[in-house]
């Protein structure tokens, strides 16, 4: 990032407006626009971003979602749309809490599970790690998201559900939800995050999100993540991970909507013995762009990682895998893998991929690949030649090769539910093909 545009600048000046805090939240905010003004948006000069250009978001005039606006929800169609999964419930509307919509079963005693407003101190987390623009303009605009603190060995036995929907009736919007989970130590938790399209007035809308999550000395948490906003959409999230000494973090990634798309995976190792699992799929089709950038640091020793992502393209769709694994001086007894593959459903499907590593230390055990392929004509001939239709055939094929990631999904409801969104994906992209 360097020195900001005119389009960058227009863009930042729309939002001079910061929202205002108690104490010194104020000049933080706008300490975080500043920095945005200062240091300009990514580009594709930025190694991070190589293959995401943001001229698209830079060149819509967005303006900060307001609250009140419903959308046309209902709870059938957050069951509908976002899966009924028991346990709480928090639903954001274009970032800001929904309390009507939302449900409070099954909280244990002593966890806090509620919408970050109203736990204003906690909004104060700083910018850190390399921050980039649209996390600094989280950090000066967001209004709400959640927040979730669970006890030292406390159990939790249902998921916690976060249910984000943005969309606009009428002029572009964006928000901004921010969200803090914190695990205390020996405790274990289930988050699902999901990101929609309102079932009305979709239009161009920017959902900037960031969730930043912190574990214990031994606790577990599983993050599953399921994006599928409106095609007509934006959407970035930067998912920030600091596992405690001896912790388990499992992450589960799905996306499937946007026009251009980013979920952005960071996990730092400060302390040892830790385990980070990012598993992901992604499904761009038609001309979407989705990004899935993750970045590993192994400072502490005796730490393990494993990453493997899986793209399905199809229609003139991008997708991207830029994996990061840096092994730090000391980080002695590092155990990291990462593994990228790829189908391209058409001639004029693209993927990108750069599994990276990065190794400063001795007595490590690190390894990375990638593939990218089309479907096994022989597959498809043999398919055909049991009465099987090509369409259909090649549906078989396809989900068999996504079902690799969605199996790893522990919750069976919601991954009945992920599955059905992806064949509608598919279904669509045959659509496309047929003509």
């Amino acid at each position: 990032m360097g020195a900001m545009d005119t389009r960058g600048q227009t863009f930042v000046q729309r939002l001079s407006c910061v929202p205002e805090s108690n104490g010194g939240l104020t000049a933080f905010r706008r300490a975080a626009l500043e920095w945005v003004s200062e240091h300009g948006f990514p580009t594709t000069r930025d190694e991070a971003w190589k293959y995401t250009q943001v001229s698209p978001i830079l060149d819509i005039p967005f303006t900060p979602a307001q609250q009140g606006m419903d959308l046309g929800l209902s709870p059938g169609w957050i069951d509908q749309h976002a899966g009924r999964l028991g346990g709480v419930r928090l639903v954001f509307i274009n970032g800001f809490f929904a309390k009507g919509l939302s449900s409070f079963e099954d909280i244990p005693q002593g966890a806090k599970i509620t919408n970050l407003a109203s736990v204003e101190g906690s909004f104060s987390q700083s910018l850190k790690d390399q921050p980039n623009a649209f996390t600094a303009l989280n950090t000066a605009l967001a209004r709400d998201g959640a927040f979730i603190q669970i006890p030292k060995n406390v159990v939790l036995e249902t998921p916690i559900h976060l249910v984000f929907v943005s969309g606009t009736e009428s002029e572009p919007t964006m928000s901004h939800p921010r969200s803090l989970v914190v695990a205390e130590a020996g405790s274990t938790a289930t988050v699902v995050e999901t990101h929609l399209g309102a079932a009305t007035g979709t239009g161009r809308y920017l959902s900037n999100a960031v969730m930043d999550v912190a574990l214990g000395e031994g606790a577990v948490v599983t993050h599953i993540y399921v994006q599928n906003e409106a095609e007509t959409a934006f959407h970035l999230s930067h998912l920030g991970i600091r596992p405690g000494a001896g912790s388990r973090v499992t992450t589960h990634s799905v996306a499937l909507g946007g026009r251009i798309a980013r979920q952005e995976v960071k996990v730092m190792f400060n302390a040892p013995g830790a385990q980070a699992v990012l598993n992901g799929l992604y499904m761009p089709m038609n001309k979407q762009h989705i990004d899935n950038p993750t970045a590993i640091e192994h400072i502490a020793p005796q730490c393990e990682s494993r990453t493997l992502y899986k793209g399905v393209i199809g229609g003139q769709g991008v997708g991207i895998f830029d994996g990061r694994v840096v092994v730090h001086p000391g980080a002695i007894g590092t155990d990291s893998s990462q593994a990228n593959k790829n189908l391209l459903l058409s001639d004029t499907a693209q993927a990108n991929t750069r599994p990276r590593l990065e190794i400063l230390a001795d007595d490590v055990k690190c390894a990375h690949g990638a593939t990218v392929g089309q479907l096994d004509d022989q597959a498809i001939f043999y398919l055909r030649s049991r009465g099987v239709p090509v369409q259909v055939a090649r549906d078989i094929l396809t989900l068999a090769f996504a079902d690799e990631m969605l199996n790893l999904i522990p919750m069976t409801a919601l991954r009945s539910h992920v599955r059905e969104r992806a064949m509608l994906r598919m279904r669509a992209e045959a659509q496309e093909v047929i003509g």
